[in-house]
């Protein structure tokens, strides 16, 4: 078999100077303003009564077929890359909401004011209806464009031994914000989001 010349695929396409994207679908979340929302979808320490939001995706069918979520009921839990399109501005320091009140390179936080406002929320799939994913531990506002889904896989997506700086020292001091498990607190809600 003869041997095919190299491919410079990255000389072929300019760089891009700005990126359109198009939501795949919506969040249909109990979350209906910022203040009260979980700020992650999943955490280490809750109390032991705490239920996390049911929520639905909905997927646009003019964009996504009803194929594309062939083998997706397989997952136990999906990544969910939305577009948290109720922020536009961002600073490149933050506060936390918890832990020491320092101010925090915004790279290096979850905070959603970001250069592109792009969340990332790892959920429990719960079932799927034609082009609705049921999911539970929202942490997103109803209305919320979703860019995405990907499965969450463990070899390749859960690093236990990672280190994660100062959010170690803070979950070790359990260092909680009074309304880090949602507006209702402890009560489960069922319904649509957004983020």
């Amino acid at each position: 078999m003869p041997k095919l010349p190299p491919k410079d695929y990255i000389q072929t396409v300019s760089f891009p100077d700005e990126i359109s994207l198009r939501p795949i679908g919506v969040v249909h979340s109990p979350y209906k303003e910022r203040h009260g929302t979980p700020r992650q979808s999943h955490l280490r320490t809750v109390p032991p009564d705490y239920q996390p939001a049911i929520a639905t995706i909905e997927l646009f069918s003019d964009m996504v077929p009803q194929s594309a979520l062939k083998d997706m009921d397989g997952f136990d839990r999906i990544w969910v890359i939305s577009w948290l399109h109720l922020n536009h501005h961002w600073n490149p320091t933050v506060i936390l909401p918890r832990g020491p009140r320092v101010r925090r390179g915004t790279l290096a936080t979850r905070a959603p004011h970001r250069p592109n406002p792009i969340g990332l929320s790892a959920l429990k799939l719960l079932k799927i209806e034609g082009l609705v994913l049921y999911v539970e531990g929202i942490d997103l506002l109803d209305q919320t464009p979703v860019l995405d889904i990907k499965p969450y896989v463990t070899y390749c997506d859960a690093f236990m031994d990672a280190k994660c700086g100062y959010v170690h020292d803070m979950e070790n001091s359990q260092d909680l914000e009074v309304d880090v498990f949602g507006k209702q607190g402890r009560g489960r809600s069922e319904g649509g989001k957004e983020g």
